[in-house]
């Protein structure tokens, strides 16, 4: 459903029309001022409690313990407040202050502080709450609004000021816009897609920083960003980087770190977790960004301005769905998968959709579970017994053939394929669990698909990245479709037809016995079986020997990184409960102590050419690069630079919080840069802390780091 977006949004421009100085009581304060504060949908009620607690710790020290003024801060309380926000109701105070507010952290605080306060000051002013059809979406506030509580001093607007302003104008002036062309080849400084390129390599080609300069790598900037489940990939466009955390959607300088622009849209409904992730990437295209949300709405934003163009919510998701990978975009349709679908009367599986990028309007939907009773592969459960499917990541896509591919998860009820089944070797089970789908763009029809692991009852996701690999393999096809599935079991298929070519096993589980080499069907060893009455103990956990942790591939040559995480688990079925599956964290026996680690895998030869292994498990994505490095983040927050031939540690660096995301490198201004954002939040970073119970829990918090080498050693790209 696409609605009026301008009377649900809001975005602010850093430029000398729209932000602002104040000096108040010889101290200096920022205060920005929103080009557009608009009526945000209306949140459960809040309790007066809730906001008064929030409103002691965040507010009264500026605007008094009663609401009525202090030293610092206008009074929130009274006739002349009431007048002026019941005149002005469409602007939704709401907006106001989780944009504003507090000054020295504007928007830093959780979404629901900033409902609870504004619901605290709402009633303690007899105001009701907004409504969507009483906003009036040209309001706004200026710097001269006494709402703010501050006086405009015009003599901050000094020539720095405007200069560092031309400056933030000149970068968004000179974006150009992205075409079908570009995000099939994008230029080597740019990086367009979640994992770079179409066919998800996650590969920089830069070479600048290399194997004998990665040493001198340093900071060149970083950014607080507001608090999320981290799994952040920025995209970076003509100097210009994009990132979404948690509904703050920043364009910023990729040279100096300065704000361009930021847009705000608070979730809408209610919050789901911890731990929930939130959606790991955006899409961009033409002269627009597409943003999936954390409530299940896709918006399209004006990459220049911020300014919202169109807001779709998806239609027909339930309490547990969420987006979390995000949209890949072909033929102008965004392809945006559904993950979650395990809910307690939440059956049916979960689905794919493409959005017309010019409109947002759906176009066409897939079910990642298979609907009827034709062809039955879920032992004729009905549908209200089938769970999972989910979409974690995006979508790589095959222009030559016109396919995007994609992979489905596990499901998380698996009564319905544990019934007696005289036939337990059937072409396949559970379908479209655990699968590759190769869908038409333009229609969403399914053009082929391969399922990795037939009834997985042990919940081992094949869910992750499709990477569109140019592989002849004994003559078999000259372009593969590759993945690796938490078993760490790497498959590939033909891209065109999905005819199974190869598997390669990191040899760190326990529960396949065997791979038919003309088919690829797994063989699993029978004493692994579920039985409600008995736990089986199988390597590895049930995050995998990887999870969402990227893999990264070389095609200059044909290696394959994958960072690791080696444990073991009881499993449990819990025959009877809505959902049935649960597991105990256990070391590998006879281990050697270390639980993460970094596999080499050349793929056109099919063998592993070196692994290093760390205390720490795996915490980020791998990103290798032509200067011959891959980066990868392990749990004890370090960021390390390996050297991708021999896999010598060339270089590391200690963060802040753990590496918990997707690296990237890009250039700007003739510089290259890698990023990387820490925080956590996610499963793994929850479930992988007992494998190293010496490593603390940093504070929670999300922070972008951007590397160079320093400026007098760069060599010119």
């Amino acid at each position: 459903m696409k609605k009026d977006v301008e009377a649900k949004q809001s975005y602010t421009f850093n430029s000398a029309a729209h932000r602002y100085y104040a000096l108040a009581r010889g101290t200096a304060l920022v205060c920005a001022c929103l080009t557009s504060l608009t009526a945000q949908p209306q949140a459960p009620t809040e309790s007066n409690a809730s906001g008064a607690t929030g409103y002691a710790e965040n507010c009264a020290g500026c605007h008094g313990d009663l609401l009525t003024g202090g030293e610092f801060g206008p009074a929130l309380k009274g006739a002349k407040f009431h007048d002026k926000w019941a005149a002005r109701i469409g602007m939704a105070l709401e907006t106001f202050i989780s944009q504003a507010m507090p000054p020295a952290n504007p928007g830093g605080l959780a979404p629901e502080v900033y409902l609870n306060i504004s619901a605290f000051v709402r009633e303690s002013n007899g105001l009701s709450p907004p409504s969507e059809a009483s906003a009036d979406a040209s309001a706004a506030i200026t710097p001269t609004d006494e709402s703010v509580g501050f006086v405009a001093n015009e003599a901050n607007l000094d020539p720095a000021y405007h200069l560092a302003i031309s400056r933030r104008a000149h970068r968004l002036g000179a974006l150009t816009s992205v075409t079908d062309q570009m995000l099939r080849n994008p230029a080597p400084e740019d990086w367009l897609h979640w994992r770079r390129t179409d066919d998800n390599f996650g590969f920089s080609p830069l070479t600048q920083i290399h194997k004998d300069n990665v040493h001198s790598l340093t900071v060149a900037w970083s950014l607080a960003l507001p608090l999320g489940t981290n799994e952040i990939t920025p995209l970076v466009h003509d100097g210009v980087m994009f990132l979404n955390s948690s509904g703050t959607v920043l364009a910023i300088d990729a040279s100096t770190g300065d704000t361009l622009w930021k847009f705000v849209r608070p979730r809408t409904g209610p919050r789901i977790g911890p731990p929930v992730t939130q959606p790991h990437s955006l899409a961009i295209y033409e002269d627009r960004l597409y943003v999936p949300t954390l409530d299940n709405h896709v918006i399209a934003l004006d990459v220049r301005s911020g300014k919202p163009v169109w807001d779709h919510l998806i239609p027909g998701f339930r309490a547990s769905h969420r987006l979390v990978g995000g949209p890949i975009v072909a033929h102008g349709k965004l392809i945006q998968g559904m993950a979650g679908c395990s809910g307690v009367g939440e059956p049916g599986g979960c689905f794919i959709v493409g959005l017309d990028a010019e409109t947002g309007e759906e176009s066409w939907r897939f079910h990642t579970l298979q609907q009827g009773q034709e062809n039955d592969s879920w032992n004729h459960a009905p549908l209200n017994e089938r769970f999972g499917g989910s979409v974690w990541s995006s979508g790589s896509y095959n222009p030559i053939d016109n396919l995007v591919y994609i992979g489905t998860g596990q499901t998380y009820h698996i009564a319905a394929l544990m019934r007696p089944n005289p036939n337990r070797r059937p072409a396949n089970a559970g379908l479209y669990t655990d699968t590759t789908l190769a869908l038409n763009p333009d229609t969403g029809q399914l053009v082929w698909y391969y399922q990795h692991m037939a009834r997985d009852v042990w919940d081992m996701d094949w869910a992750f990245e499709r990477m569109i690999l140019p592989i002849e393999h004994r003559g078999e096809s000259p372009n593969v479709v590759a993945t690796v599935g938490k078993l760490g079991i790497v498959d590939a298929v033909d891209a065109k037809s999905g005819k199974y070519v190869f598997s390669y096993d990191l040899g760190l589980q326990t529960l396949v016995t065997k791979i038919d080499p003309k088919t690829g069907w797994k063989v699993t060893d029978p004493a692994l079986e579920p039985n409600p009455k008995q736990s089986r103990f199988i390597c590895p956990f049930v995050t995998g020997v990887r999870d969402w942790p990227s893999t990264s591939y070389d095609p200059l040559d044909h290696m394959l990184y994958i960072p690791v995480t080696d444990a073991c688990m009881d499993f449990f079925w819990k025959d009877g409960e809505p959902l049935d599956l649960a597991y105990g964290l256990r070391p590998r026996p006879n281990s050697d102590g270390k639980t993460g680690g970094l596999y080499a895998i050349n793929l056109a030869t099919g063998k592993q050419d070196w692994s290093r292994r760390y205390r720490a498990p795996a915490a980020s994505a791998a990103l290798a690069t032509a200067g011959q490095i891959v980066f990868a983040g392990t749990r004890d927050r370090y960021f390390r630079a390996t050297d991708s031939v021999t896999g010598e540690e060339l270089w590391r660096m200690r963060l802040d919080s753990v590496p918990s995301a997707f690296p990237i490198s890009f250039a700007a201004d003739g510089t290259q840069y890698v990023a990387i954002t820490t925080g956590g939040g996610n499963p793994m970073d929850i479930t992988a802390q007992s494998l190293t119970p010496e490593l603390e829990a940093t504070p929670h918090a999300t922070t972008l780091w951007v590397l160079r080498l320093p400026a007098p050693t760069q060599a010119k790209q």
